[in-house]
């Protein structure tokens, strides 16, 4: 299919400055914008997938905010606080979509968008991207896309918007990577951006405008309902300068599947910290802009892993291109590790944490660029492993609190005992006494174990720059606040704070399955939903650590330590100011080295050390202080008599009475 538009295209930019200059006359073009060779295998137009919706009854409508009134009154975690910090009141928002559905039938009833459009609209006035309305059939699972990518940078003050990518379904030669976004569909393009913001859930500025950008031209169905307009009529500068507009019409093609379950009964889908929103449009961007990853991933194309240390500026190959990108980088300041972590959606935590060592041990020594940007978290478990890595201190993970309504009690006090895998045990007393003291939110503990948060420890030395955005979301969140809180490194921001999403996500199906297991509850709430719909709350909120031990990450985020202004450079050349950036940062940071090897023979224990960045070395024989020694950058022998039986060692190495690395090996 084909669409022909017409369009008036106007001389360079200097000329439209000078209304007497002859050039200035318009010129009219026609250009042809195709369908038929678009980005996605299955793309429909819009329309035609827009005529296959619309199979509610009048019932199903019923269920949906019935059930909508059960997760947001007593299961929300976050209710007093949206309350207070947005002046909202979803539940009598929904009272009031009950009572009108009540003096509906199937004759009289609204029509199906308008529907969806206000009970999504319940869900994203608390301004929580856990907490969502997920569309029933046939929206599930599609995504409606433009098949090319915006982004936002600064030169000098002025904001841009470029295009940064583009896919097969572009057909205009001069509408390319690189060309300025003027006006979208005859709305200057910063008031575009802030008009798809407030349509969208963020919990800051920063996190709502990122959003706003990114569903000009790509919007999971899942989530949104498809945009009202079937084609977008785009305003720009080619890379001559001249003013053009290009007409695209929307498509809609079947999204790459999820990573992992997460309305199954199992500790993983009861330990999600995810923005679905982030997950799905960045599964979508893969499949649009980076297909052989999504072949890797799915084990449709092989991958030739390296073992060898990255060369400067090669790329390390890895087992999950979805999650992990790997490069070494050369910069100003000196050559850097730079590891993309994407999401931290996968099934199997161990397996990821396994994936980042290999990786990271790969990469320079001595500096790390781990950049976060976009990842709107995952398993949290996945999330807070890593912080071992980086570290010699001992990570402690950031506890979660239930709101003490009468219906959590009961889904926690079901599953007290441990007794199909999710154990919500140490959260039941404080609740069972909530209901003498009054309060608000049960006592906080971790959800991710201590021990397994420490297991692993430290692989990598060098110094590390955390890179994140507005996109930075939940597990995302958890971790970077982790980073901050354990003083791991120095975080370099591109927005002025994280998405601040700081809660652990249930769908309405573990919930109602919670109920049912081990034995069906009888006074459970919940009904099954029509249609394949879901719908997801935020159950249990996120306290930081350390400094800030006690305060929310919900709707505050992590503020970085230092800010980057996105570049014309950054968006169409790889992030190079970024990079310069993150590498002037870590070469102002302390470098440390910490390698041992070890071997036991007739009861000593002889460890071989390699230091750099320490003046003491302490070692620890099956958690046993053994010995002490001073240690200055270079080689150093150190035995240990009289540990026959000796099987695992531990080297902490000081600088100035502080803690600044840490090896267990094996013996």
């Amino acid at each position: 299919m084909t669409q022909t538009s017409r369009v008036t295209v106007l001389q360079p930019r200097q000329a439209m400055d000078d209304a007497v200059a002859d050039d200035s006359l318009p010129v009219e073009l026609t250009i042809q914008v195709g369908t038929g060779d678009a980005a996605l295998a299955g793309s429909v137009p819009l329309h035609e997938f827009v005529a296959t919706a619309g199979t509610l009854t009048h019932a199903d409508r019923v269920v949906l905010v019935d059930q909508a009134l059960v997760l947001m009154e007593d299961n929300y975690v976050h209710l007093p606080l949206k309350t207070a910090m947005h002046a909202v009141n979803p539940v009598q928002r929904l009272r009031l979509l009950r009572a009108r559905l009540g003096q509906q039938t199937d004759a009289t009833m609204d029509p199906e968008r308008a529907f969806h459009a206000e009970l999504s609209e319940v869900f994203h006035s608390v301004r929580d991207l856990h907490t969502n309305y997920l569309l029933p059939e046939p929206f599930a699972g599609q995504v409606a896309y433009l098949p090319f990518q915006v982004e936002r940078c600064v030169e000098g003050t002025a904001r841009r918007y470029i295009v940064s990518k583009t896919a097969s379904g572009v057909s205009d030669p001069t509408f390319r990577v690189g060309v300025e976004v003027l006006h979208w569909n005859g709305v200057p393009i910063e008031r575009a951006v802030a008009v798809a913001a407030d349509r969208f859930a963020g919990s800051n500025r920063a996190a709502r405008l990122a959003r706003g950008v990114e569903s000009l031209t790509i919007r999971p169905l899942k989530l949104h309902l498809p945009p009202d307009e079937e084609w977008v009529t785009v305003t720009y500068l080619d890379a001559d300068g001249v003013r053009r507009e290009f007409r695209v019409p929307w498509l809609v093609a079947p999204n790459v599947p999820p990573m992992a379950d997460a309305g199954a009964v199992s500790t993983a889908a009861a330990s999600q910290g995810l923005d679905l929103l982030t997950d799905e449009v960045g599964r979508a961007q893969a499949l649009l802009y980076a297909p052989r990853a999504v072949e890797q991933q799915l084990g449709a194309a092989d991958v030739d892993l390296s073992t060898q240390p990255a060369a400067p500026g090669a790329d390390v190959p890895t087992s999950m291109p979805l999650v992990f990108k790997a490069r070494s980088v050369v910069t100003g300041s000196g050559t850097f590790g730079h590891l993309r972590v994407f999401r931290f959606a996968v099934p199997d935590p161990h397996a990821f944490l396994a994936e980042f060592v290999r990786l990271v041990e790969l990469l320079p020594q001595d500096g790390l660029i781990l950049d976060v940007r976009g990842n709107g978290g995952g398993h949290i478990f996945a999330s807070e492993f890593l912080l071992q890595t980086l570290t010699p201190r001992r990570i402690t993970p950031e506890p979660v609190q239930f709101l003490c309504t009468p219906l959590n009690l009961a889904v926690v006090r079901q599953h007290a005992t441990n007794p199909i895998g999710i154990d919500l045990g140490p959260w039941l007393r404080s609740m069972e006494q909530a209901v003498q003291t009054g309060s608000i939110f049960s006592s906080a503990f971790p959800i991710t174990p201590g021990d397994e948060a420490n297991a692993t420890g430290q692989r990598y030395f060098g110094p590390v720059v955390l890179v994140t955005d507005a996109r930075c979301y939940s597990a995302t969140d958890i971790f970077a606040a982790g980073f901050q809180d354990h003083a791991i490194g120095k975080v370099l921001g591109v927005d002025d704070n994280t998405g601040a999403g700081g809660a652990n996500v249930w769908t309405h199906g573990l919930l109602a399955r919670l109920l049912k297991e081990p034995v069906p509850d009888p006074d459970s709430p919940y009904v099954a939903l029509p249609n394949g719909a879901d719908m997801r709350v935020s159950m249990r909120r996120t306290l930081r650590v350390g400094a800030l031990a006690g305060t929310p990450v919900e709707d505050l985020g992590i503020t970085p330590d230092e800010r980057h202004e996105m570049t014309r450079r950054d968006v169409l050349e790889g992030n190079l100011d970024l990079l310069e950036h993150a590498g002037r940062v870590l070469a102002g940071m302390p470098r440390r080295r910490l390698d041992v090897s070890a071997s036991l023979s007739g009861g000593t224990l002889t460890l071989e050390v390699d230091v750099a960045g320490a003046d003491r070395l302490d070692v620890h024989v099956d958690d046993r202080p053994r010995a002490s020694a001073d240690a200055a950058d270079g080689h150093r022998t150190i035995r240990v008599e009289d540990v026959p039986g000796a099987r695992t060692v531990r080297v902490e190495a000081f600088a100035a009475g502080a803690l600044v690395a840490a090896r267990t090996r094996g013996v």
